[in-house]
């Protein structure tokens, strides 16, 4: 509709400063009016303001408050404040930030004020401007709806495998403490799934729910088999308990031995107790075990007289080779302690009890005479010196570094060659220690 202005003042200065616009490669180019209004528009002598568009010149209002030059002016910004709209309209389709369904209602919206606005510009440019944000706009909405249709597809989905895997878990599991953890774990997923309709989610609901009650069912059928197990298991035990404690006092060896034997596969087979008594009836079990079993090994101790002279054989052989000195002539040691390792396999076996101490005893002067070899080795390593050399050349150059960037001022690369130069010194003392022992 025609305009009538008689001071421009404050239209200006409420009008946005354009922003730079951001048209995609396929956009029309919209020019800044307020540039060249001349081109776009007139004013008559008696102060109409015309528009120049494709059917001829549009009167958009009247101007009185100033030069014809200014009223040219006075349009053009409004029509660049128009242009900066649909700029910031496409800018934000762009970003995908705001309301799709939005931007295309105010794009709308422009589109119907252009044919009557009052304004001075290229309007044919910007209504192809403004069709091109039409249809991007168009397509985001579309994309949005896209999107949430696949997103309450998705979400629809994956209630579905859920519900699927608690009813496989419901019919067939028997891990039930993993079972019951899992079943835990898909409810709480299943709460942070949004966006199903209602219908479908609660006729998944349902189905969760009978699955999760099977579960609990068949869980409870278990343990309540599983006690009347226990209870038969306890009173099995309790019997077996019996029978080896009679047998503790026996004194056929042999025969009783193997007694045990079978009592342990019967306990074994009786299955698991309550465990509270399973331990205690355990405790018992073994305790009448091991009273026969120290009985019998006290007499055969006694009948083991060569094993007890075998260890004092050993013991004399101990004493003469703790008196080996590596640190003297190495060769001779090794040979020494050859010899006395094939004594010690011709002697034999020792009493049970003093297998331990006395291989123990063997193996420290066996890992004396290692270490001695070892270290005669290190001392004699003719790459030690050259290690300690390539340190020590790591270290000059790093320090070298440091002194260089301080004197540039550079104080962050300086810090870092002196890290580099500590991390090489301590390696050069390690290498120089090494040197320094042969």
């Amino acid at each position: 509709m025609p305009d009538t202005e008689n001071n421009t003042t404050t239209d200006e200065s409420a009008a946005p400063a354009p922003l730079p616009s951001a048209p995609s490669p396929t956009a029309p180019p919209v020019p800044v009016a307020s540039s060249h209004p001349e081109k776009w528009g007139r004013v008559d002598a008696d102060g109409t303001v015309f528009v120049k568009t494709a059917d001829g010149d549009r009167a958009i209002g009247s101007w009185q408050a100033g030069e014809p030059a200014e009223g040219l002016a006075h349009y053009a910004r409004r029509f660049d404040d128009v242009r900066t709209e649909v700029e910031l309209l496409e800018a934000r389709l762009k970003a995908g930030s705001g309301d799709p369904k939005h931007s295309l209602t105010s794009a709308k919206h422009i589109k119907e004020s252009l044919t009557d606005a009052a304004l001075v510009g290229d309007l044919e440019a910007l209504q192809a401007r403004v069709d091109h944000v039409m249809g991007r706009a168009q397509e985001a909405v579309e994309s949005v709806k896209h999107a949430r249709d696949e997103a309450r597809q998705a979400a629809t989905g994956r209630k579905q495998e859920l519900v699927e895997e608690v009813e496989q878990i419901a019919e067939s599991s028997t891990q039930w403490k993993a079972a019951g953890d899992r079943l835990r774990t898909i409810l709480d997923e299943w709460k942070t799934i949004k966006g199903v309709d209602r219908k479908t989610d609660d006729a998944l609901w349902k189905r969760f729910s009978k699955a999760r009650d099977t579960f609990n069912r068949r869980r409870g059928s278990h343990f309540a088999d599983l006690d009347r197990q226990r209870a038969t298991a306890k009173e099995r035990k309790q019997e077996l308990v019996r029978q080896a404690e009679e047998l503790s006092d026996s004194d056929d060896w042999g025969g009783t031995a193997a007694a045990y034997r079978d009592l342990m596969t019967e306990w074994k087979a009786a299955g698991r107790a309550p465990k509270e008594a399973d331990d205690s009836l355990w405790q018992q079990f073994r305790a009448a075990q091991d009273k026969f079993f120290s009985r019998r090994s006290s007499v055969f101790d006694e009948r083991d007289a060569e094993l007890v002279e075998n260890g004092k054989a050993k013991e004399a052989l101990l004493a003469e080779a703790e008196k080996i000195n590596p640190a003297g002539d190495l060769d001779a040691a090794r040979a020494q302690l050859h010899r006395i390792q094939e004594r010690w396999e011709v002697i034999g076996k020792v009493p049970r009890d003093r297998i331990r101490e006395l291989e123990g005893r063997l193996r420290s002067i066996e890992e004396k005479v290692r270490q001695a070899a070892d270290a005669q080795w290190r001392r004699t390593d003719p790459e030690a010196e050259a290690r300690a050399a390539q340190f020590r050349e790591r270290v000059e150059q790093f320090e070298a570094q440091a002194a260089k960037a301080r004197a540039a001022g550079d104080k962050r690369r300086a810090e870092q060659a002196e890290a580099q130069a500590a991390q090489w010194r301590e390696w050069l003392a390690a290498a120089e220690n090494a040197v320094a022992s042969r």
